[in-house]
């Protein structure tokens, strides 16, 4: 790579030296800052407009503000519908985040957008002096002025920068000239690692389909024969969603393989009892197809627990959510996790002797367990699936030899996709460090450009 022909000290420790052209100047003196106020709420009356959000700043890759994208929908009086609304070459920030480090994002307006204004969760900042517009939006989307941000943002539970230490963040600013051949380069170049970036997202989802197509097979016609395993008949099993089985399998009501069906409850008191260490209180959120999360987990007392005897879960159980968005989710309990309980949202599925809980959950998860879930959905059970409903589920029926062999082999497989997933997301995170790591190093003149 190139470098430039001088340089000088920028003053700054973590950028070193900066070309000796280019300047260094307060962003409050390339533009005017403004926030809006304009919030969420609609009033009869006043006009319809767009609103740019946060959630449209925030992990925006491609950095721009385009027509095509959709907003939402709110009112706004006219004088600030026509004072807010936004221009192509505007620069739209976030000044708070959850975290230092994603805070001061920015994207940049480059389509002709009427009736488009920005919320009071974002600021604007519309740019007078002349800037290429293609480099506006590397202003400062670079580590250079991003670790700027994240050293003067204040605040406990939300970080937070006001407009004034907006204006005093410093920016590196070379040639017109050079700014449109920065921007060209890093347009093409990042076009180029973000087309890569998606490939291997893409085949990620390709992962997951095999890991779905591996368990839907094996839960319903066995282990393939390919493996060293006998290759079996098959028989209809009477069902149309089902299809054929084994010959020697049945299928028969979830009732006949369980001790117990029943959910937990919301501990007396509600949230209020939660603490932030003592028995865990398993929620629909920590319950996922991949394992528990207990990122976020309650807790509750040990007097608790033992009121809440009912909700109590073993080693052995699967767990289903059973109400709202994550309704169908699923997974079992090993002696690594110790006491728990469960709360109302959440259903206990204890299974018997005939039953392996490991293979038990891949029904669950597999279409087996999901289409059920999905027709009572649309029937009955609208809110939520209810005891009697599961417990005359329908489930492929197999000595327990089979089960566990059954449940070896899936792990198995999932292990060596696994082994893949681990790879391509490896090699995301490595892309988008590098993604990150050339602007800042284009945008601090570390790599000269050139058309």
């Amino acid at each position: 790579m190139k470098k430039y022909e001088k340089y000088k000290d920028s003053g700054f420790d973590w950028i070193g030296e900066i070309p000796e052209h280019w300047e260094i100047d307060k962003l409050g003196w390339q533009g005017i800052f403004s926030a809006s106020g304009i919030d969420k709420k609609t009033v009869k009356g006043e006009p319809l407009v767009k609103m740019i959000n946060y959630t449209d700043i925030y992990g925006n890759e491609n950095l721009t503000l385009t027509a095509d994208k959709k907003y939402m929908i709110v009112s706004c009086p006219k004088n600030k519908k026509d004072i807010h609304q936004v221009n192509v070459g505007d620069l739209i920030f976030t000044p708070s985040s959850e975290t230092a480090d994603e805070i001061g994002l920015s994207a940049l307006v480059v389509d002709e957008m009427p009736d488009t204004v920005y919320s009071y969760h974002v600021i604007r900042l519309q740019i007078t002096k002349d800037f290429d517009i293609d480099f506006r939006k590397y202003l400062c989307n670079n580590n250079f002025v991003l670790n700027q941000f994240s050293k003067e943002a204040k605040g406990t539970t939300r970080q937070i920068i006001g407009r004034d230490v907006f204006k005093n963040i410093k920016v590196l600013i070379p040639p017109k000239p050079e700014q449109t051949a920065i921007a060209n380069y890093l347009n093409r170049k990042t076009a180029q690692i973000d087309q890569l970036i998606a490939d291997k997202k893409r085949l990620l989802q390709l992962y997951e389909e095999e890991k779905t197509a591996i368990i839907n097979q094996a839960v319903t016609k066995g282990i393939p024969c390919k493996d060293a395993r006998p290759c079996v008949s098959y028989k209809d099993s009477g069902i149309e969603w089902l299809g054929k089985i084994p010959e020697h399998w049945k299928v028969k009501k979830l009732k006949y393989f369980v001790k117990k069906i029943g959910s937990g409850v919301t501990p007396r008191g509600g949230a209020s009892v939660y603490l932030t260490s003592g028995i865990p209180l398993l929620r629909s959120q920590n319950i996922h197809f991949d394992g528990l999360r207990l990122d976020d987990v309650a807790y509750i007392s040990n007097d608790t627990h033992n009121e809440m005897s009912n909700s109590k879960v073993i080693s052995g159980d699967v767990l289903l959510n059973i109400t709202g968005a994550s309704i169908g989710r699923c997974y079992y309990i090993t002696e690594a996790l110790g006491e728990a309980n469960v709360n109302q949202h959440v259903c206990i599925i204890r299974p018997n002797k005939k039953l392996c809980s490991q293979f038990l959950y891949y029904i669950l998860r597999s279409f087996v367990g999901q289409v059920q879930i999905k027709i009572e959905q649309t029937g009955s059970g609208r809110e939520g699936l209810n005891f009697e409903a599961l417990k005359n589920f329908i489930i492929p029926e197999t000595e327990i030899d089979e089960q566990t062999a059954i449940v070896q082999y899936i792990e198995k497989e999932i292990a060596r996709i696994n082994a893949k997933v681990g790879k391509a997301k490896k090699l995301i995170e490595l892309l988008e460090e590098y993604r990150t790591a050339l602007i800042s190093e284009v945008v601090t003149g570390k790599i000269k450009v050139t058309e």
